[in-house]
């Protein structure tokens, strides 16, 4: 490891930076290294912004990874070289779309199509409590609470803790997948014996989810958080208060989880069309022009 490479995980250390964000920051100063094949500390202006242009016109990233690499350059200049450089970028305004949410019938279908025991569990963990993939890798046996039927969230987005639901369906097979495998330290460890104490890589439950959702047919929702996104729809569409799912899913602004209001369809058939509202009875008075 190079004293510019220790410097800088010592400063991102010191800033309580997470592991994720530690490791976007190396990712953008190695790509930038391995780019011009010379020491990030020799880098200048010009070329930072001819390393943004490859990155958007050569390989097509998006403009939101353009600018996590900036911000890991950005870093390094400041914290590591001691020499800010100010280099003008523009991720531009982020299209919101609308979640894809499964239906209660195509959950079921997925779960029910991971035959493994433990990758049903988080499956059917994943979607029970709306959990985000790294919340359900870091999930641990003390954190099932089955005396208030609640899972406690620790180390949560925005690094906070927060209270989700128990399933009463899921603590039954919890119960069952413990006495079984006696899991140590985190409910869903790794299946590599030399990281059986550590937890489950992000690809690994990418790779589980995508695997049951191809083999129960189901076409829409690639990515594993379809499964939260569809806990709070189907929990909006049970008519259970929107404050209520914000809790649940730790969501810092209600404005967050007021978009699966957009995609309830319960809720939207519950409108009628201004077509609809029509009065398209014939006026009863009597027109004087008629004869």
């Amino acid at each position: 490891m190079t004293q510019l490479r220790k410097k800088m995980i010592r400063a991102m250390e010191l800033r309580n930076l997470s592991h994720h964000t530690q490791k976007s920051y190396l990712s953008a100063v190695t790509g930038f290294a391995r780019f011009y094949n010379q020491s990030p500390d020799k880098m200048t202006k010009k070329q930072i912004e001819d390393y943004l242009l490859y990155l958007i016109k050569d390989k097509g990233n998006a403009p939101n990874s353009c600018h996590s690499s900036l911000t890991g350059l950005r870093f390094f200049c400041k914290y590591v070289i001691e020499k800010e450089i100010p280099v003008i970028y523009s991720s531009g305004k982020k299209p919101r779309k609308l979640p894809t949410v499964l239906t209660n019938q195509e959950v079921w279908k997925i779960i029910c199509a991971a035959e493994n025991l433990k990758h049903r569990l988080i499956l059917m963990t994943t979607y029970s409590a709306g959990l985000r993939a790294g919340e359900v890798a870091r999930l641990k046996p003390e954190h099932i609470d089955s005396k208030r039927m609640l899972i406690k969230i620790v180390d949560g987005k925005g690094r906070k803790d927060r209270y989700t639901l128990l399933s009463v369906m899921l603590l039954v097979e919890l119960r069952q997948y413990y006495r079984k495998n006696r899991p140590e330290v985190y409910l869903f460890p790794s299946t590599f014996k030399k990281r059986k104490h550590c937890p489950l890589a992000y690809e690994s439950l990418r790779e589980i989810y995508n695997n049951a959702r191809k083999k129960a047919k189901v076409k829409k929702g690639e990515g594993l958080h379809t499964l939260r996104h569809s806990f709070a729809t189907h929990l909006l569409e049970a008519g259970y208060d929107i404050r209520k799912i914000q809790v649940l899913m730790g969501h810092a602004r209600l404005t967050t989880t007021m978009i699966y209001l957009h995609v309830s369809r319960k809720t939207l058939s519950k409108i009628l069309s201004p077509l609809d509202l029509i009065d398209r009875k014939e006026d009863s008075t009597d027109d004087p022009n008629k004869t």
